[in-house]
């Protein structure tokens, strides 16, 4: 059984080496994007998020995603795989990374769709993961234990420097496997 959500401490970004705020703080908080078609998984998500300290937006799929994108800028987007097409998880995460505004900004896959299908979209190496134009890859239900040390760590290099550790295979940077 995971922890308790309590347990979670709130999240402070740290400051940026270049000297800015993050593209959108308010009192220090960094704003996720959930993009999902799932509501249930949206809330749940949502409220995990928010009792760690996060401002939450989300969308159900990428095109409303997108408009929310451009009133906002997020600091940080989680996108499910599989919404309007079987791939629109993908092309979104691609949209994100080849337009110059949003290039830095790192995105989470998440899918539900290897247990459900039998289907195995994981990543194997740091290399699979950028060609998936993805920061990170887990596996549904998320897992917060799991989930909120990688947003950390990835809010931490969007300073212009990879995000230490990299994505690899071994499912504690990716966020694969069972428990992801």
């Amino acid at each position: 059984m995971p922890p308790p959500l309590a347990a979670a401490a709130p999240h402070k970004p740290s400051p940026r080496r270049d000297g800015r705020k993050g593209a959108n703080t308010t009192a220090g908080q960094a704003l996720i994007l959930i993009v999902d078609d799932d509501f249930d998984f949206v809330e749940i998500n949502r409220m995990v998020l928010e009792r760690a300290g996060y401002r939450v937006v989300t969308a159900s799929e990428p095109q409303a995603a997108l408009k929310k994108m451009a009133e906002e800028k997020p600091d940080l987007v989680i996108s499910d795989l599989m919404m309007t097409s079987m791939d629109s998880g993908f092309s979104f995460a691609r949209a994100i990374k080849e337009d110059p505004a949003y290039a830095g900004i790192p995105v989470i896959l998440s899918t539900s769709v290897s247990s459900a299908l039998g289907l195995d979209f994981r990543p194997r190496s740091e290399e699979e993961t950028k060609q998936m134009n993805v920061d990170a890859y887990f596996d549904k239900p998320l897992v917060p234990a799991k989930l909120l040390p990688k947003i950390a760590e990835l809010l931490a290099g969007r300073s212009g420097e990879p995000p230490a550790g990299g994505a690899g295979p071994d499912g504690g940077t990716t966020g694969t496997g069972p428990d992801s």
